[in-house]
């Protein structure tokens, strides 16, 4: 399965900017531990096409992981601004930052060392190590974990038998090209097992797919019936002064943490009296309907008021509408300022 695999893979996988294929390394490159870090802290929860142009953008204002751990973190967030799940941005700046002062600026080479440093959790820990540095390990991501479902035909519903998935796939998993291996068997699962139409017919492995020989492929993986997504209510206050607006630093701890945004109210049940948490009294217009955003957890309502501000004495941050991309907006809160020019 090994070797059928691999074959598949020098043919067929795919080519990625931050990857280093087989006749790449043949030709004398070498996988560069931070960008491959940088990817795969992207990748998460991401699909590649919407990651590849941050990925490129990182890398021509941070070439080494150096620059990106001297750089401002503020700077970090406003780029990472519409990639979601903020705090990958804060961990990747603190990460950026151990690796300097403590291991001189050059990634730690083992799994075990790996796992240590912050916002670096048992899958990138385990493909930095057998991408950059050839150790045997066990990758295991979503794509992989429905590849081995259908080898294996689990019944066992995910998340709850994660472990087990890991155990399963880490009995194919080879010691020779550790690296080559953890790719291929994600590629598999992006380009041929794929959830809905998987493409069996031209799959590498099709002659070991249990779940292919019973003919239900696409019952797999399992997984645990999702509940309904909460709706959370709240109010977004939007004060403008000529061609200023004003934003407020979102706390460190908590969702958008670190980001900028517009003050506004807590978010839950709808609030009663949402003008309490307006940043001053003045005649608040509510702009027609509501911003919608569905975060992992829940779906969140945000009424939008506006206002125009005498001066620039309210607390906060007043930035030029014609350097707002310069600021670390969220696109919950990007919604809010469009909500609030109709």
């Amino acid at each position: 399965m090994q070797e059928q695999l691999l074959a598949w893979y020098d043919r067929q996988g795919r080519v990625l900017p931050w990857r280093v294929r087989p006749e790449d390394r043949d030709a004398g490159q070498v996988a560069d531990p931070y960008a491959v870090w940088l990817s795969e802290i992207m990748l998460q929860q991401t699909t590649v096409a919407h990651a590849t142009p941050y990925w490129q953008k990182f890398l021509a204002e941070f070439p080494s992981v150096i620059d990106l751990a001297n750089a401002d973190r503020d700077r970090i967030l406003t780029m990472w601004a519409g990639l979601g799940y903020y705090a990958r941005a804060r961990n990747l700046h603190k990460c950026a930052g151990v690796i300097r002062d403590q291991y001189d600026g050059n990634f730690p080479k083992t799994e075990a060392e790996l796992l240590k440093l912050p916002g670096i959790g048992p899958y990138t820990a385990a493909t930095i190590a057998a991408i950059c540095f050839d150790e045997a390990t066990n990758i295991v991501d979503g794509n992989v974990e429905r590849v081995v479902s259908r080898i294996f035909k689990i019944d066992a519903p995910l998340p709850k038998a994660r472990p087990e998935y890991r155990r399963l796939a880490k009995t194919l998993a080879p010691k020779f090209r550790p690296g080559d291996y953890g790719q291929a068997i994600m590629d598999l699962g992006a380009t041929i097992c794929t959830p809905r139409s998987p493409k069996c017919q031209i799959c590498p492995w099709q002659s070991y797919c249990t779940a292919l020989k019973k003919g239900t492929p696409t019952d797999y993986p399992k997984k645990l019936k999702k509940a309904k997504l909460p709706i959370r209510y709240g109010a977004a206050f939007v004060l403008r002064h000529g061609d200023s607006i004003l934003l407020r630093r979102r706390p460190d701890k908590g969702l958008l943490g670190g980001m900028m945004g517009f003050p506004g109210t807590e978010w839950g049940e709808k609030p009663k009296d949402p003008l309490k948490a307006a940043p001053e009294s003045r005649n608040w217009e509510k702009c027609e309907g509501y911003v919608k955003h569905i975060f992992t957890h829940f779906e969140l309502r945000l009424d939008v008021y506006r206002a125009e501000a005498i001066d620039k004495s309210v607390t906060g941050v007043w930035a030029s509408l014609k350097d707002i991309d310069e600021f670390a907006l969220p696109t919950v809160m990007k919604k809010v300022m469009s909500a609030s020019s109709k």
